[in-house]
């Protein structure tokens, strides 16, 4: 898979050359690169926002450099090609979750526009989306200075779903959202730590045992943290 990033903010990137993401980019199983939208500005002080029509605070950024960051990431993309998805985080769009971190996995080629300010005017949308498939995604229900970090969040979130990324791929099977539920709590050794004890049913070596409490704990977990989730589950089988 191919990450392409627009940013005005490329080094903040740098991070993706460590951890399980840097060796996968070593190892050439994901391709991650970020591109500075302040050069395909045209005027000395590389400007890439302006004040928005119709008054109001903030601003706007540009669509002139966004198009030309876009005709050259997808100059040679056919036309609605069902591999390319372009993502834009912003807290107007819909909810980034585990189920989209898969779906956007099977993808060949991702472009994330990161926008700043009061966000990017709305005929950059408009354009792309009449190329490819264009999302705008929320990682929830508040409102960051810009797209680095959630686009960076999706990145790691999608990334480690690529086969051979994760060393051991079943244990990305047992983790929080990826059958619905929050994941179950963890322990290792020693059996007793300050006068804590593991729970005696996963030093009994009875993996049925094991299995129900894990799943027991699940759903309690999700029921007092995220109840929301148990009721779409119920809705999901009426």
């Amino acid at each position: 898979m191919r990450i392409d990033v627009v940013t005005i903010f490329p080094e903040f990137f740098g991070v993706l050359d460590i951890s399980l993401l840097g060796r996968a980019r070593q190892a050439g199983i994901l391709e991650v690169v970020a591109h500075d939208l302040r050069s395909h500005t045209h005027d000395r002080h590389r400007t890439v926002d302006d004040t928005p029509y119709g008054g109001g605070a903030g601003m706007v950024m540009k669509p002139e450099p966004w198009g030309e960051a876009f005709d050259e990431l997808l100059g040679g993309t056919p036309a609605h090609d069902p591999g390319t998805v372009v993502l834009f985080p912003s807290p107007a769009g819909q909810l980034f979750t585990q189920a989209m971190a898969h779906e956007l996995a099977a993808k060949q080629h991702l472009v994330i526009g990161c926008g700043r300010y009061e966000g990017i005017d709305q005929r950059v949308f408009d354009e792309v989306a009449e190329r490819v498939e264009v999302r705008l995604v929320s990682l929830g229900d508040y409102v960051l200075n810009g797209g680095e970090v959630a686009a960076m969040a999706m990145i790691e979130a999608i990334g480690r779903l690529i086969p051979g990324v994760v060393g051991n791929p079943e244990s990305l099977v047992e983790e929080s959202h990826e059958d619905g539920l929050l994941e179950y709590p963890s322990y290792t050794k020693p059996a007793v730590w300050r006068e804590r004890e593991v729970p005696p049913v996963l030093l009994s070596g009875n993996h049925a045992a094991i299995a129900a409490w894990r799943r027991e704990q699940q759903v309690e977990r999700t029921r007092r943290v995220r109840p929301e989730l148990l009721a779409e589950d119920d809705d999901s089988t009426d």
